[in-house]
């Protein structure tokens, strides 16, 4: 099959959400050793995405009713939900290992410009991420290891070929940070990388072109709204030898209908003398295309 049909098959495979299928499809495109353009990374990206999210999902809710079953001492419950949450396990393996193999072996090699090796590098960081999160023992420290190894080599790509606020680095500063407190429970410093992300783009707010500017102040918002989250967690009380809190359920990302201008945005952030007063929501950028259409979403264009 041709690199063509390839890429048009994927699209369809989208429009009619067989997301496995996009996936396969994409992988042929990704398989050849040529620099892929935007419209091909960000097929890949979707593609792997949903099938992934929706494992992530599943993952979640089965743990959320183990934890539960667990608590209530129902042994033979307990039994039967663990032998279904570890079959979904092996499925996010599976499909982690799947593109990790296609981003070693292809497209980081075959990257070309500095904006598609930050691309790829945080996709590595985020599916050993994912890895990381239901992975226990050495497992866990090799995936979060590797996490931290990508991740770092995104962002000293990213710090000297992109602008601060370009997209793409503020989504890894993003997603970086959301490493940090959630895999390394590193709250403190998960905080100050998404501050100082949030602050030099701030800083540079005026410079941002109309193209970008809708994605990057989008993605500028979340980094306040984790902010905002995580210094209420730290304020709040706990009680002694209790463990800090993993994971809480997402909530659907709020819509913005209508972005106001540079100047008004710049204000409406900076103005609370109470720093990151409002937003009350953890999210991920998923590495979605440029335009910030996978942030938290299940299926492209439609909140998750």
């Amino acid at each position: 099959m041709g690199q063509e049909d390839a890429v048009y098959l994927a699209k369809l495979a989208e429009q009619a959400e067989r997301y496995e299928e996009m996936v396969e499809n994409m992988k042929i495109v990704a398989s050849a050793d040529v620099e892929l353009t935007v419209e091909e990374r960000n097929l890949l990206s979707v593609a792997y995405k949903n099938v992934i999210g929706a494992r992530r999902a599943s993952w979640r809710i089965v743990t959320s009713i183990e934890q539960k079953e667990e608590s209530k001492g129902n042994e033979g419950q307990v039994t039967l939900i663990k032998e279904y949450r570890q079959k979904i396990e092996a499925e996010l393996a599976k499909i982690c290992d799947d593109i990790l193999e296609v981003l070693d072996n292809h497209l980081i090699k075959s990257a070309q410009t500095g904006e598609s090796k930050v691309f790829y590098h945080k996709m590595k960081g985020d599916y050993h991420r994912y890895l990381a999160e239901f992975a226990i023992g050495d497992r866990r420290k090799g995936a979060a290891d590797y996490s931290l190894e990508a991740y770092k080599a995104a962002t000293e790509i990213a710090q000297t070929d992109l602008a601060p606020t370009h997209p793409i680095r503020l989504g890894l500063a993003l997603n970086f940070s959301v490493f940090y407190y959630e895999i390394l429970n590193s709250p403190d410093q998960a905080c100050h990388l998404a501050k100082l992300a949030f602050d030099d783009a701030i800083a540079e707010l005026d410079t941002l072109s109309e193209e970008s500017y809708k994605d990057s102040t989008l993605i500028m918002q979340l980094l306040r709204d984790n902010l905002t989250l995580w210094t209420s967690s730290e304020a709040e009380p706990s009680q002694e030898g209790a463990a800090p809190p993993r994971r809480r359920r997402r909530l659907p990302p709020r819509r913005v209908r209508s972005l106001p201008s540079k100047r008004k945005f710049k204000k409406n952030l900076m103005m609370d003398s109470r720093p990151w007063a409002d937003g009350t929501t953890k999210r991920e950028l998923r590495d979605g295309p440029p335009g910030c259409k996978e942030i938290e979403r299940g299926k492209k264009g439609k909140g998750r």
